[in-house]
C-alpha cells in the first residue's frame, strides 16, 4: 500500500499513537500539563482528519460557464 492512498480513517490511529509521548510527558511533569498537550494532539489530529476526508458537493471544473 503507498501513504498517498491510505485513507484518513485507517490513519487516524497511527496519529492516536501521538498520545503515547504525551502519556509520557504529562506522568513526567505536571498532570496539567499533560492534559493541555493531550487536547493538543487530539485537535491537529481532528484538523488534519476533516482536512483530509472526502469533499462533499459537486466540484466540476468545467470552464463553460466561466467568464473570459
Amino acid at each position: 500500500m503507498v501513504l498517498e492512498d491510505a485513507s484518513p480513517r485507517l490513519l487516524l490511529p497511527v496519529g492516536l499513537l501521538a498520545l503515547l509521548p504525551v502519556a509520557w510527558y504529562g506522568l513526567g511533569s505536571s498532570l496539567a500539563a499533560g492534559v493541555v498537550s493531550a487536547i493538543n494532539v487530539v485537535i491537529i489530529l481532528s484538523c488534519l482528519y476533516v482536512a483530509f476526508g472526502p469533499v462533499s458537493g459537486n466540484h466540476d471544473h468545467d470552464t463553460a460557464g466561466s467568464p473570459s
